[in-house]
């Protein structure tokens, strides 16, 4: 029986080089702005590439060195030439068993990763005890539509949180359709 462990290198037996390139073929191949999450999600919950800490470290300094960059009124990440470029010239030091989940857990992964970043959602309790459901479906910088509902308890905000993923682009379309007839 074989673990994580033993399939992939340990993460502590990558050096920081390798760590750094790890995240830059993660852009690369998801060819998408990715927000800090969503990267710190996909290389260490999803696949414990790298520890959270390690992860947060190596996405400031590649933002720092201009291979990574924040894109502009917006709250993600994209790859520069530069990182591109660096990828290219180092790409074999990312261990092959890494490359081949990398490249696995993309093409598995994009629409869902594409999903969470226009789609946000979030909950906030209100003095009152009722809470605000905050929604928005964004489009490259834009956002396309924010809906702010008030619920009567947690329960319901918490539901609406958990479906809005897969319930936004239906409700966008219904909005266009009986706004815009």
């Amino acid at each position: 029986m074989t673990t994580s462990t033993e399939k992939f290198p340990s993460k502590n037996h990558l050096d920081s080089m390798e760590q750094k390139l790890v995240i830059l073929f993660v852009f690369e191949k998801m060819a998408i702005p990715l927000s800090e999450a969503s990267v710190i999600d996909i290389c260490t919950t999803d696949n414990n590439w790298l520890t959270y800490m390690e992860c947060k470290q190596f996405l400031a300094e590649l933002i720092d060195t201009n291979f990574l960059y924040r894109v502009p009124k917006a709250n993600t990440l994209n790859i520069t030439q530069d990182g591109i470029s660096c990828l290219s010239v180092f790409f074999k030091r990312i261990p092959s068993s890494i490359r081949e989940d990398i490249v696995t857990y993309v093409r598995a992964n994009r629409v869902r990763c594409r999903k969470r970043q226009e789609y946000f959602c979030d909950y906030v309790r209100n003095a009152d005890g009722t809470y605000t459901v905050i929604m928005r479906i964004d489009n490259n910088s834009n956002s396309l539509v924010e809906i702010k509902m008030i619920v009567s308890n947690r329960q319901h905000a918490m539901y609406i949180y958990k479906n809005w993923d897969n319930k936004a682009a239906s409700v966008y379309s219904l909005l266009h359709d009986n706004l815009i007839e």
